[in-house]
């Protein structure tokens, strides 16, 4: 039998480039690089981005059960307490615009009318 034609070559190796296969005969340390590639990547594998359970979730449904009264978070409790505490003696955050640079302004203000009298 005839080898094959350099026509029938091209086609072959046209529809092995196209198709995502070799192209040219290809010894058996070349194809373990060739399968290596050809697999889908670690960062798609369901196993690897399945891993951790997603704690978005967990925590919007601990947060509403909590409020249901059926789950108890000793430390979101804990929080809570210390928050009710500082509000009852008063040490809370400033409102916005109303702490440090308003006393700045004043403090301008103070010394521009002290520096003018003068």
């Amino acid at each position: 039998m005839a080898s094959l034609s350099e026509y029938a070559l091209h086609m072959s190796r046209m529809s092995a480039w196209i198709f995502g296969e070799v192209a040219r005969p290809t010894d058996s340390k070349s194809m373990k690089v060739v399968n290596m590639f050809s697999e889908q990547p670690l960062a798609k594998k369901k196993e690897t981005y399945d891993w951790y359970p997603n704690h978005n979730t967990y925590f919007a449904l601990t947060g509403t059960l909590r409020f249901l009264g059926i789950y108890k978070d000793e430390h979101q409790d804990f929080k809570d307490e210390k928050k009710c505490l500082k509000k009852l003696r008063g040490k809370r955050k400033p409102r916005k615009g109303k702490e440090k640079r308003s006393k700045k302004e004043l403090r301008n203000n103070l010394f521009k009318k002290h520096y003018v009298q003068l």
